[in-house]
């Protein structure tokens, strides 16, 4: 059995609250393991997955330091349905295998640890059942295009694009254990986060 198997997934569409979300979670003590990160680390040179990915989309996704430029990787691939199927298929094994290694350490530490894996694509790369139970954070779409705005300086079409690229917020939010409303009041979303926590530390301890 897959160490995953006894971890939470947090998911969300980009810019739906998801990191705020995993932050409120961590200041409660769930350990959280930031798959995003993971894959920025990754894709540095010199690990095996940076050759694939340069091999596979050109040098042109370089900067001048010769390392993968996330915005012109993310320009090429959100274009390019196809493009985007073939990065996943680089990162995506190796960002769970080390999910996987960082929540059996967290698991040796206290067996009875709350551990979320914070991950935009579980539904995209059917993994949920590698999970207990799934979190899905939302907010409005009209608060989710200026938030990727505000927080990428991109324009308004190509955070459209990037939305669109993934899964439905709604056929998240219906696929998902637990959903927290992202779109009001930090207060509110703490609150919510505070009582699947208690449900989370409960099904942790079983």
């Amino acid at each position: 059995m897959n160490t995953l198997s006894r971890t939470f997934g947090l998911t969300g569409g980009v810019a739906s609250g998801k990191s705020t979300v995993a932050r409120m979670f961590a200041e409660l003590g769930a350990k959280i393991i930031d798959a995003d990160r993971l894959g920025h680390e990754l894709i540095r040179a010199p690990r095996p997955a940076y050759h694939e990915i340069v091999n596979c989309f050109g040098f042109e996704i370089l900067d001048l330091q010769g390392e993968i430029d996330r915005k012109r990787l993310g320009a090429a691939v959100f274009a390019d349905p196809e493009k985007l199927r073939a990065l996943n298929a680089i990162l995506h094994p190796r960002i769970m295998e080390r999910c996987d290694q960082l929540a059996e350490g967290f698991h040796l530490q206290d067996s009875r640890a709350v551990v979320l894996v914070d991950a935009a694509l579980i539904y995209e790369a059917n993994l949920a059942d590698r999970f207990v139970k799934i979190i899905v954070t939302w907010c409005r779409p009209e608060q989710q295009i200026e938030r990727l705005m505000a927080r990428t300086g991109l324009a308004c079409a190509e955070a459209e694009r990037r939305i669109a690229a993934q899964m439905p917020i709604e056929e998240k939010r219906r696929r998902g254990d637990y959903v927290i409303d992202c779109s009001g009041e930090l207060e509110s979303t703490r609150a919510q986060v505070r009582d699947a926590y208690g449900q989370l530390k409960q099904l942790a301890q079983q």
